[in-house]
C-alpha cells in the first residue's frame, strides 16, 4: 500500500518541499527577469485548473457563467489582465511587431484566418473571446524568447512549473479523491491529478517527461561537480514523479508520444543523421502512412493498449462529426462547432454521453476551420519542420528539443484535440514554432573550432536545400 500520512501531514509536508524548490532556484540565480513569472502564471493554468476553480477549492466560491459557452467572468478577466500586462512587458522590449510577422508569415495567417472565421461562427461574441485568450499564447511566448538569455527561461519557466504539477498532483490522486479523482462520461474512475481529467494530466507528463529528458542529457555533458550531481538528482526524482502520473493517468496517447519524442532526441544525436533528417522524416511518414493503410497499425496498437480496436469509440465519433459538419469549405467559425445545435445533433447519436469534442486535432480543425484552416495549419507544420531543421546546425541542442516536440504535437493530435486551443500543449508549440531575431539559445555542446567550421559547412549545405 505504500507510505500512508494523514492528509494533513502530506499537504505541510508538499507545501514544505514545493518552496524548498522554488527558493533552491533562486538562489541559483537564473539568468532570468521578473517578467518570466507572467508566463508561467499562464501557463500553469492549462496545467492545472482555472482561477475560479482553484478558489472554489480553497473555500472562496466563485459563481460561474450563466452557460457552459460564456464561461466564468473572473477567469476571463484575470486572462485579459494578464494579456495587457504581457502586451505592456514586449512594448517596454521594444519588440517588433513587423519582424515578428516577416519572420511568423504561416503562424499569423493561422491566427488572423482563426479572427476572421469568427465572421461566420453562430456564436461570434464566444469565438472571439476564447481568440483572445488564444492570442495571450505567442504573447507570452515572446516574452520567454526576448529574455536575456532565452535558453534559460525556457528551462527555467518549465522546472518551476514541475515543482508545482507533479508534487501536487501525486497529494490529490494519493490523499484527496474528491480533487485527484474523477469519473468519466460512462462512471469509470480515472486519476486526474492537479487537472480535470486524465488527458490532461496526460498532456502534462508528456511536456513535461519530454523537457526533464532534454535536459538530462545536456547536463550529463557538463563537467562533474556537486552542482551536476545535485541537478542529476533532481531531474531523476521529477521523472519518476511524472513516470508514475502517465502510469496512474493511462493516458496512452501521451505515453506513446513521449516515447516517440525520446526516440527522435536520441535518433537526432547521431550526428550523421541530421544532414539528411528531411528525408528520414519524409521516409518515416511514408511507412507510417503505408503501415496504417495496408495493416491498420493504429487499430492494432489500440488493441494491444487494451483501447479495442475501435479506439475507445473515436472512430465511430469521427463518422459522426464528418456527418454533422455543415461548411467543409470555410468551417463552422473559430471553436464554434461543439456549440449550439450541433452539439445536440451530436449528443442524439448516443445515450448518455455528451461529446464535447472529436477526440481528433486534425478533425477538429477541418470542423471549426474547414478544409482551408485545415490546409493553412498543415503548411504551418510543414514550415516549423523546416525552421527546426536549419536550427539545428545553428543550435543543435535547441532544435532537437524542437524536432521531438513538434513530432509529440503531430502524433498527440491523431486523437485528442490540440490545435488552437488553450491547452499547454498548444502554448509551448508557440515556443518552439516562433521565430524571433535574437542570440540565438545556448546550451551545453562541444566549441571546437574544426566543430564549428564543419557546423557551417553543415548548414550552408542545408540553407542550399532548402
Amino acid at each position: 500500500m505504500g507510505l500512508q500520512l494523514p492528509p494533513s501531514i502530506a499537504s505541510c509536508l508538499t507545501v514544505a518541499f514545493i518552496i524548498f524548490l522554488f527558493r533552491r532556484d533562486i538562489r541559483q540565480k537564473p539568468d532570468v527577469s521578473g517578467a518570466l513569472w507572467l508566463p508561467f502564471i499562464w501557463l500553469m493554468i492549462p496545467f492545472s485548473r482555472a482561477l475560479s476553480q482553484w478558489l472554489n477549492i480553497f473555500g472562496l466560491p466563485v459563481s460561474g457563467g450563466v452557460s457552459v459557452e460564456e464561461g466564468s467572468p473572473l477567469d476571463a478577466w484575470f486572462f485579459f489582465a494578464l494579456i495587457a500586462a504581457g502586451s505592456c512587458v514586449l512594448v517596454k522590449r521594444q519588440v517588433s511587431v513587423s519582424e515578428v510577422i516577416q519572420n511568423n508569415g504561416w503562424l499569423i495567417v493561422f491566427v488572423f484566418y482563426c479572427f476572421i472565421s469568427i465572421a461566420w461562427s453562430d456564436f461570434p461574441s464566444v469565438a472571439f473571446k476564447r481568440w483572445i485568450k488564444i492570442l495571450g499564447h505567442p504573447i507570452m511566448a515572446l516574452i520567454i524568447l526576448t529574455e536575456p538569455n532565452p535558453d534559460q527561461a525556457v528551462k527555467t519557466l518549465l522546472k518551476r512549473c514541475a515543482y508545482v504539477v507533479v508534487p501536487v498532483s501525486i497529494l490529490f490522486i494519493k490523499y484527496y479523491p474528491k480533487l485527484g479523482r474523477a469519473f468519466d462520461e460512462w462512471g469509470s474512475p480515472m486519476n486526474t491529478g492537479i487537472t480535470q481529467n486524465k488527458n490532461s494530466l496526460g498532456s502534462d507528463g508528456l511536456i513535461l517527461g519530454f523537457f526533464f529528458f532534454w535536459y538530462l542529457l545536456q547536463i550529463w555533458q557538463t563537467e562533474r561537480s556537486t552542482q551536476r550531481r545535485n541537478e542529476l538528482r533532481l531531474i531523476a526524482g521529477f521523472l519518476i514523479g511524472i513516470l508514475y502520473l502517465l502510469r496512474l493517468a493511462h493516458s496512452a496517447t501521451a505515453t506513446i508520444s513521449l516515447f516517440v519524442a525520446i526516440l527522435i532526441v536520441v535518433f537526432v544525436g547521431i550526428r550523421s543523421i541530421k544532414n539528411f533528417i528531411g528525408t528520414y522524416m519524409l521516409a518515416a511518414l511514408v511507412l507510417v502512412a503505408a503501415a496504417e493503410l495496408a495493416f491498420g497499425i493504429s487499430g492494432r496498437l489500440s488493441e494491444s493498449l487494451g483501447r479495442g480496436s475501435e479506439m475507445s469509440g473515436r472512430t465511430v465519433l469521427w463518422a459522426n462529426c464528418l456527418e454533422v459538419q455543415p461548411n467543409p469549405i470555410f468551417g463552422t467559425g473559430f471553436q464554434s462547432f461543439w456549440l449550439g445545435e450541433r452539439l445536440k445533433r451530436m449528443a442524439a447519436f448516443y445515450q448518455g454521453w455528451h461529446p464535447g469534442g472529436a477526440h481528433n486535432g486534425y478533425l477538429d480543425m477541418y470542423l471549426n476551420l474547414g478544409l482551408i484552416g485545415l490546409s493553412i495549419l498543415i503548411g504551418l507544420l510543414i514550415t516549423t519542420f523546416w525552421k527546426i531543421r536549419l536550427e539545428l546546425f545553428r543550435n543543435f541542442e535547441w532544435g532537437r528539443y524542437q524536432l521531438g516536440f513538434l513530432a509529440a504535437v503531430v502524433l498527440r493530435a491523431w486523437t485528442e484535440e490540440t490545435f488552437a486551443t488553450q491547452g499547454a500543449l498548444w502554448f509551448v508549440f508557440y515556443i518552439v514554432a516562433l521565430d524571433y531575431p535574437r542570440t540565438h539559445l545556448t546550451t551545453a555542446q562541444p566549441s571546437v573550432g574544426a566543430s564549428r567550421s564543419e557546423e557551417s559547412r553543415e548548414f550552408a549545405h542545408a540553407e542550399e536545400e532548402l
